[in-house]
């Protein structure tokens, strides 16, 4: 109880001393000292921010959209930033509902497109009421529905260059904490005392390497310093959480990046914990793998290709499940790999939650690794039309790039693809013939042997004459 209290003075004081950082009034960096422009933003975005204004409310787009316009790209998710609350938000919006309990958010559907609008948060310091406010022993956020002014919610923010907000009125950018010159200095910092800020959302170190990765930005030393010490408060977010930032992880177009800078700063291993393990070896082949399938999952994606997540958690998990095949001993193969795959999916489950839509077409790309060699007879066509068989295809490739040995059998899937039907007959046909099997040797039937030598008429039994 002692050590609580004390932790809670302690983020008190941490907390007030860093805001006093922060100048009272915002830079308004005006239309012409910026390049986001209207045309670049949602309309359905834009409409939120009218209506909240017509209704006298104050309304700014905040975060990811107004970064990423400054930085000249183009953003798909908008965040409004409101002084109304969310049962206000709701009534100006038939399509709105009320979102979240630890952090309550209102989502504004317009057809498919979700325009997220938050209230102004304040320090959660300032509020007493549980209902409001809540903190762990290890200072993590719990709930944190206090609310306040445009300036408490800038510096409530992770980011410096996520906390820069875009106003219709003069359509000017405020910026509370040097955010416009951390994106032309191309850095990531966070606003407030780094530790406490991870302690109160450890999420915030995954999002650290996400927003570098993705930006290609260095994070500021005493934003990066804590995040190795503190890499293990991960184990207390919830593994559907944790799966969720995966995929903003490796689907964001910078997967080779960011998988790089998770093993740098030792939070693959709260993750991955398997394969991070297998990962102590500098240019080993899991880390070649994983680092090509990650540099080919970027590509699909900015080739605007379809990615599954199943295919980036097979190479992930190859590793472990390799280990636990060594583990199985002499059995039957099929039934190895399905207990060694078992294995892994039960041991990774304990750190990250995965549908289990992606663990089945995860399973059937592990499977076709040991059944794409087998090609003989009518297999290999067999193989072409399982509907796994392009994913497993493009894994083995990545495979032999990464330095597995496999005989050349991925150029033989190569050409038996694309060759005509008498050319596959010839290739299946100059395949290696393997030994023939033993042919069993049927047991007599005892049972019908003694029927006979009881009945014959030699050994009837019968002593008359």
């Amino acid at each position: 109880m002692l050590k609580r209290f004390i932790s809670s003075i302690n983020n008190i004081f941490k907390s007030n001393t860093s805001e006093h950082q922060y100048p009272q009034k915002p830079v308004e960096v005006s239309r012409d000292n910026h390049n986001v422009s209207r045309r670049q933003l949602s309309n359905s975005a834009l409409k939120v921010m009218r209506t909240l204004n017509d209704s006298n409310y104050e309304a700014y787009l905040v975060g990811g959209g107004v970064r990423d316009t400054v930085l000249g790209g183009s953003p798909k998710d908008f965040d409004v930033a409101t002084n109304a609350t969310p049962e206000q938000v709701r009534r100006l919006f038939r399509s709105a509902r009320i979102i979240g309990r630890r952090f309550k958010i209102v989502h504004v559907r317009f057809g498919r497109e979700i325009i997220e609008v938050t209230t102004f948060r304040a320090n959660h310091d300032s509020s007493s009421n549980a209902a409001e406010s809540k903190q762990s022993a290890q200072g993590m956020l719990l709930r944190d529905n206090v609310f306040g002014d445009l300036r408490s919610d800038a510096l409530r923010r992770d980011f410096t260059v996520n906390a820069l907000y875009y106003t219709l009125e003069g359509f000017k950018v405020l910026d509370y904490t040097k955010g416009m010159d951390d994106l032309k200095n191309r850095i990531v910092r966070m606003i407030g005392d780094p530790a406490t800020r991870y302690q109160e959302d450890p999420v915030r170190m995954l999002r650290a390497i996400r927003f570098a990765a993705k930006l290609d930005f260095k994070i500021e030393p005493k934003t990066e310093a804590p995040i190795s010490e503190l890499a293990h408060l991960l184990g207390n977010i919830s593994s559907a959480r944790l799966f969720d930032e995966c995929l903003k992880l490796f689907l964001g177009g910078s997967a080779r990046k960011t998988f790089d800078l998770l093993h740098q700063y030792k939070l693959l291993e709260q993750l991955f914990p398997a394969t991070a393990a297998r990962l102590s070896e500098e240019d080993s082949f899991d880390q070649k793998l994983i680092q090509r399938v990650m540099a080919n999952t970027d590509r699909r994606l900015n080739n605007e290709q379809r990615v599954t997540p199943a295919f980036i958690l097979a190479a992930l998990l190859w590793g472990p499940l390799q280990d636990e095949l060594a583990k199985q001993g002499k059995q039957a193969p099929a039934m190895a790999m399905q207990k060694a795959a078992q294995s892994v999916v039960e041991q990774q489950l304990r750190h990250t939650a995965i549908p289990k839509r992606f663990l089945v077409t995860m399973r059937e790309i592990w499977d076709l690794q040991g059944r794409l060699p087998n090609r003989s007879g009518k297999r290999a066509l067999r193989l072409l039309e399982h509907p796994r068989f392009r994913a497993a295809y493009d894994f083995l490739l990545l495979r032999e790039e990464a330095g597995e040995e496999t005989d050349n059998l991925g150029s033989w899937w190569t050409e038996f693809q694309d060759a005509e039907s008498e050319r596959q007959e010839q290739m299946i046909s100059a395949l290696p013939r393997g030994p023939k099997p033993k042919r069993r040797r049927r047991r007599p039937n005892r049972s019908n042997d003694n029927q006979t030598r009881d009945t014959s008429p030699n050994n009837s039994g019968d002593t008359s004459e």
